[in-house]
């Protein structure tokens, strides 16, 4: 990996979040810049919109920016922001009786927008949206005082274990970010081993896990089941397994400095937007494994 290109890359083409969130993560960041920059996107409501997720451009709070708006307070660990805590009042408000949450709720702009954005149906409960929500609330919640205690985290935390017992044949999306929800919460929630166990027998020794819906070649590998080391999904795969991963990860770098991805995206500032945030995916990964 270098670095340096990466930093050329995002100071170059990057949104201005992925680049305070790149800041960040390689020890250059200012907190309170990244905090504005991800509250750029933010509703009076208390949710996240405006293309924060970059397939959905709708103005409308919805819970796949969610997602994006806890990477980024996750990101100003030790420090936190108010607004975390209104996410999870806003999560709270559009959760269905079950606890989930759905993929998606009603788009009246769907310009730009994937349809699998645009179609979803918003009274179902989607252990696919609602994991990898609630996933990432948990690595706030370990700072924010706040986010910890808050109500919507603990409901949430109790459907995706409900729906992961649950599952019969998952999509690879669903049983990576159902993964990810069970080693966030496996210090705290005793079924959490036993649901990575059976959950885990899904994936194959190589890791690899074609998506369905996806592109021809699109695959979940193993370091999308469990990007870091030490936690108890990352023990389902073969050391060698990671790092063939890791050293693949590496060579992806373009000549830009900058990574892609492998998914089909829906504009084409989603296509720029997704190759930063992709950067900063690949940065985290590496150097979490002691790779820079």
């Amino acid at each position: 990996m270098d670095l340096s290109k990466a930093a050329d890359f995002m100071a170059t083409h990057a949104r201005k979040l992925d680049h305070r969130r790149f800041q960040a993560l390689t020890g250059e960041g200012d907190a309170e810049a990244l905090r504005s920059a991800v509250n750029a996107y933010r509703n009076p409501d208390g949710g996240y919109g405006w293309g924060l997720e970059p397939d959905l451009r709708s103005r409308t709070s919805q819970p796949g920016p969610a997602l994006h708006a806890f990477e980024a307070f996750a990101d100003l660990a030790p420090g936190t922001a108010p607004e975390a805590a209104v996410l999870c009042d806003w999560l709270e408000s559009v959760s269905l009786p079950d606890g989930g949450l759905p993929f998606g709720l009603h788009v009246p702009d769907p310009a730009g927008s994937a349809p699998f954005w645009v179609n979803a149906d918003p009274k179902t409960s989607s252990l696919q949206i609602t994991a990898v929500v609630t996933a990432t609330a948990r690595r706030v919640a370990d700072h924010d005082p706040a986010v910890a205690a808050h109500p919507w985290l603990a409901r949430s935390v109790r459907y995706c274990l409900d729906a992961a017992r649950a599952v019969r044949e998952p999509h690879a999306l669903e049983l990576a970010f159902a993964l990810w929800l069970l080693d966030a919460v496996h210090a705290t929630e005793p079924e959490a081993a036993g649901l990575i166990e059976a959950l885990g027998r899904h994936i194959p020794a190589d890791g690899l896990l074609h998506v369905g819906g996806g592109l021809e070649d699109e695959l979940m590998r193993p370091l999308d089941f469990a990007p870091f080391p030490g936690t108890p999904v990352r023990a389902l795969f073969a050391q060698d397994v990671v790092d063939a991963e890791l050293d693949r990860l590496e060579r992806q770098q373009q000549d830009d400095g900058g990574w892609v991805v492998d998914f089909a995206t829906y504009s084409p500032a989603a296509a720029l937007e997704w190759r930063g945030y992709a950067t900063v995916k690949a940065v985290a990964i590496l150097r979490g494994n002691g790779r820079g």
